[in-house]
């Protein structure tokens, strides 16, 4: 039985997806984009896919957000958990899960208030890494050659330190634009600094000896590039001692605390990087005088010194009186000394002579001619005797050799003989052999020529056919392919010809001669 109710009700029947369509469209019908207020809840990064997924609530409500990968990238604020945001979308639903969502194409934080919670957990963060910790800090030279400079190539700051540095010691100035403020002005300057420290210091473009960061003054908002991550770290890591010259005086980003020298404004940093060329030129004269004073002082006092201890010395005289009182006494003594030395050298003279006169050679050869008398013959005989059983040993060793031979020989010639017969056997079977392959090609080709010739078309033309061929030597097989005029060549079983086409091109025949195709071959 049908309830009453069923019965009297007309209200249209909905699917499940219809119903979810029109919801959908209801609802961003009725709303569109809406700026929404909230505490960012559940965050917990980019998805795999790069989207981002998260709720926006507040003390009664919360409502489910998402960030696709496309605005995700465009964003120069990115969600953090727990803070307090303003999102920018549109509202939708999700009708696999009968939910209502925002879609957030732009992220601003609610207030300075936010800014300033968010800047004091990143300080935390990377002092706790330590990214600002003093011992890492270097001093940038005296006076450096080259000076690099990030900042924006129209504002006022660039004029600022260029007129600075113009009045303190001129210097080559290498200027990396980029934005100093909007959603690229973090990329940008990370990139210029890291940009400086990968040139080559003998490269076509000078590698700067100090880096200076400038921007001129302004809100948090407009700063907030300057406090990002990414320009944090790049300050961090770069090779080259670094200024920063963010902002007036009073304000503080976080690349102040990364940098090597922090300057209260642009100018600052300019007199940072150099000194002044006059006050060095001054400071550099007075030295040299006091130099040059301090020289002459030295000098005197020398001098003065020299004089004292030349006063305390013995006078010339009292240096050489005894070294001349004793050379005196040396050469009273030299000439008896010199007299008692070559008679006692003559004396040794004459008993060398006498021990020469009793060894002379005259005696030594007397000596020797004595002993060899006394050998005599005994050399004669004992060669002839050695010459005779060299010769004895040399006949036997001839009578050896000579049996050797012969027996050598006589093998060799069996060996000789043996070869010969064997020879003379292998070559009547080559020769037997050699005229039966000669009799087999010659059948063969005898084979092959008859075949050739019941084949050929040289036996169609002695039939009375004729064979038709073109001024280029190609066969012609229809009557068609001649032209009016064309040179022929028609070859007969006895001989060949030349002739010349007349009249029209003649139309083709449907069904060519069979003997056609004899002449393709």
């Amino acid at each position: 039985m049908i309830p009453a109710a069923a019965q009297t009700t007309n209200a249209p029947e909905w699917s499940v997806s219809e119903l979810s369509g029109a919801l959908k469209r209801t609802l961003e019908d009725a709303f569109g984009h809406v700026r929404l207020r909230g505490e960012i809840s559940g965050y917990r990064g980019q998805h795999s896919s790069g989207h981002a997924y998260f709720c926006l609530k507040d003390r009664d409500a919360r409502i489910d957000a998402v960030i696709w990968k496309s605005a995700f990238s465009r964003m120069r604020f990115k969600p953090q958990e727990g803070l307090e945001v303003v999102a920018i979308g549109r509202i939708t639903t999700f009708p696999g899960k009968s939910t209502y969502q925002i879609v957030v194409e732009q992220l601003e934080p609610a207030g300075v208030g936010a800014l300033m919670a968010l800047l004091e957990e990143r300080r935390r963060r990377l002092t706790t890494e330590g990214l600002f910790a003093e011992a890492r800090k270097r001093r940038p030279s005296f006076l450096p050659r080259v000076i690099g400079v990030v900042t924006s190539p129209t504002g006022a700051v660039i004029r600022d330190i260029l007129h600075r540095l113009e009045d303190r010691f001129p210097r080559h100035v290498l200027v990396w634009p980029v934005r100093v403020q909007g959603e690229t002005c973090a990329d940008e300057v990370a990139a210029a600094i890291r940009g400086f420290g990968a040139l080559s210091p003998e490269g076509p473009i000078p590698r700067p000896d100090v880096l200076i960061v400038a921007r001129g003054g302004g809100s948090l908002e407009d700063l907030w590039g300057f406090n990002e991550e990414a320009v944090v770290r790049a300050a961090a890591e770069s090779p080259i001692p670094l200024i920063s010259a963010v902002g007036h005086e009073t304000d503080w980003t976080l690349i102040d605390h990364a940098a090597d020298l922090r300057a209260p404004t642009p100018t600052g940093a300019a007199e940072m990087a150099v000194p002044v060329r006059a006050e060095l030129v001054v400071q550099v004269g007075g030295t040299a005088r006091r130099q040059a004073e301090a020289m002459l002082r030295l000098v005197e006092s020398r001098r003065t010194e020299l004089r004292s201890a030349g006063r305390a010395l013995p006078s010339p005289e009292a240096l050489v009186g005894v070294p001349r009182q004793r050379l005196d006494l040396a050469w009273a003594k030299l000439g008896p000394g010199l007299l008692a030395n070559a008679r006692e050298h003559e004396r040794e003279l004459k008993r060398v002579a006498d021990r020469l006169a009793r060894q002379a050679p005259y005696v030594k050869l007397a000596e020797i001619r004595t002993r060899l008398n006394a050998v005599g013959d005994k050399p004669r005989i004992c060669l002839g005797r050695m010459v005779a059983d060299r010769r004895k040993a040399l006949a036997d060793l001839s009578a050896r050799l000579a049996s050797g031979r012969d027996a050598v020989v006589r093998a060799e010639r069996v060996r000789i003989a043996t070869c010969r017969e064997r020879i003379a056997g292998l070559a009547g079977r080559a020769e037997r052999s050699a005229r039966a392959s000669l009799d087999r090609h010659a059948h063969r080709l005898d084979s092959q020529a008859s075949l050739l010739a019941s084949l050929g078309y040289r036996s169609v033309l002695a039939r009375g056919y004729a064979l038709v061929r073109d001024d280029r030597d190609t066969v012609i097989h229809a009557a068609a392919e001649v032209a009016p005029g064309q040179s022929l060549t028609i070859e007969f079983a006895d001989g060949i010809r030349r002739v010349q086409a007349e009249g029209a091109r003649p139309r083709r025949r449907p069904d060519p001669l069979v003997q056609t195709s004899l002449f393709d071959n």
